[in-house]
Formats: structure tokens, sequence, C-alpha cells
């Protein structure tokens, strides 16, 4: 798995399909998850429409570089954030969406690429919304998928999915596998798969089981603010992928997205939830394939 320098700080573990010489797909994952959310057969079925795919860890998840230096309680820095404290979550936190966006674009950097189509998904979503904000002549098209705009208002978890987020796993990889089932609350009603979570949490465990991260990535999604007066004013081709059985970002997350950005594109799924059920990959990928032509 090669892994490159992505600034002074950072470096990216990362993974490519498909032909070097086709248009670049950069694939932004979310909170907590690891490159391999994005599962290889899709990565694949996507470069088998010509397209140059690239998917990575976020820095703090994977086999990136982790900031063990600056430990985040989760408790005490959302105690801060409920009580209005935000001098005090802004301490706490070392890093902010803007600079995992910056990662994916010296990513791109580093692959010599000057333009990429951007996917983002969830809190990749937000990532590659400010890759497009801050740097719109880098983002060929932007595809928000499952993700939000900062507004409180918009894109909330349910209580359910709220508390099994918020319930670490156990470390044990066998504790760790089975709690994964659990995340059938914000699948896909229809085409939720227990198996699949469980396989994707056992790679995963394998691979790096790293829950520190999560709460300094959950201190740049949370102090991120709302992207809403910036979107409004965004010139990239956007389209905005949501899932109708989606309870941990609500559809009115996606909704208000493509209301934001100007001529954005709207597809609302049924059937899918905070996942991409395999059976649903035709049509995303054929999305994807028609915005990124």
């Amino acid at each position: 798995m090669p892994i490159v320098d992505v600034s002074s700080e950072v470096a990216l573990a990362y993974e490519t399909f498909g032909d070097v010489g086709d248009p670049p797909v950069l694939l932004v994952m979310g909170f907590g998850a690891q490159m391999l959310a994005w599962h290889e057969d899709f990565c694949r079925a996507l470069a088998e429409r010509g397209r140059y795919v690239i998917r990575y860890d976020n820095r703090d998840s994977g086999l990136s570089t982790k900031f063990d230096d600056h430990p985040v309680d989760v408790t005490t820095f959302m105690a801060a954030v409920s009580s209005g404290d935000i001098p005090a979550a802004l301490a706490m936190a070392p890093y902010r969406l803007h600079d995992m966006a910056a990662d994916g674009l010296g990513l791109l950097t580093a692959l010599g690429i000057e333009r990429a189509h951007v996917v983002g998904s969830s809190m990749g979503g937000m990532i590659a919304q400010t890759m497009a904000l801050s740097s719109p002549e880098r983002v060929l098209t932007l595809t928000s998928m499952m993700s939000s705009t900062g507004e409180r208002e918009y894109g909330q978890a349910s209580p359910e999915a709220q508390a099994v987020l918020s319930s670490p796993r156990p470390p044990d990889r066998e504790g760790y596998v089975a709690a994964a089932e659990k995340e059938l609350v914000w699948s896909s009603k229809r085409y939720g798969d227990a198996a699949a979570l469980r396989d994707l949490a056992g790679r995963s465990h394998d691979r790096s089981f790293y829950p520190a991260g999560a709460g300094r990535q959950l201190g740049a999604m949370v102090l991120g603010g709302s992207r809403a007066d910036a979107l409004r004013e965004l010139r990239v081709p956007t389209l905005v992928i949501h899932g109708l059985d989606d309870t941990l970002i609500d559809p009115s997350g996606g909704e208000r997205t493509a209301e934001l950005v100007p001529g954005a594109e709207l597809l609302l799924i049924p059937d899918m939830g905070h996942d991409r059920p395999r059976e649903l990959w035709p049509e995303i990928i054929e999305a994807l394939a028609a915005h990124t032509a």
C-alpha cells in the first residue's frame, strides 16, 4: 500500500484503480472509516467506466498519519460544545475540515494531478465540499453523498442512530466485529447486510484498529460550522446523492445541499441508507459516470 507525504505534517495511504490516463476521481471517506469502506469492487466497477479511481485513508485513520500528540477526550469536548464554550472546544481539536481538505488536494498534487472529480461520503462529503469551496480550480466536479451543509437544522441523526454512533466498540476483534451489526440501524432497510458489516469491521480491525483518531475527526467535523453561505456561491458542477433510508444523516442534509448549490442535481435513492448496498451500485456508478463525463 503506497504512502505519500502530502504536507510537512501528513502522509496519506492510498490506492488507485484503472488507467492513469483516464479522468481522475478522488474518493473521500467519512468519519472514523478507512478507505476500505470504498469497497474495492465498487472502485473497480467505476474504473471500468473509464475513470482513474483514487481512494485514501484520511489523517487519523487507516495507515495515514496519526496525531497521537493531541489526545481528545470526546466527553469533555462535547461538553464544551454543548455548553457553548467554543474557545475551549477549539483549543482541544488539533485540526479542522479545511486541513483534511488540504490533505486530499495534497494527495492529488503528489500524484501529479492538477484537477480531479471529487466524491465525498458522509464526513467525506463535508471534506469534498470544503475542497471545492477552497480550491474550485482543482475540482472538475463535486459529488456530495449522504452528507450535509454544517447547518444544525438539517441532516440530523435519529436518536437510535446517534446512540450507536456514540457507543465505542469493544477493542477485541470478536467484540468489534459483532458490534458492527448495530450499524444496521442506519443501513438500507431492504438491503442492509449484517455479514458485509462484519466483514468490513474485521478487515478494518486487522488493518488498523485506532479508535483514538475518531475524537480528533469528530472535533474537525463539529467545529466545521455552516457552509451555507459559501455553498450559495459555489460554481463547481455538483451532484448530491442521498438515501431515503438514511437515519444517520437525514435526507434533509442532501436536499439542503442541493438547494444551496446553484444548478446542483439531486439524486434521492429509495432503499439506500447511510450505506452503499451492492444491489444499488449500478445506479450509483451510473450517476457518477454521467456526472464525471
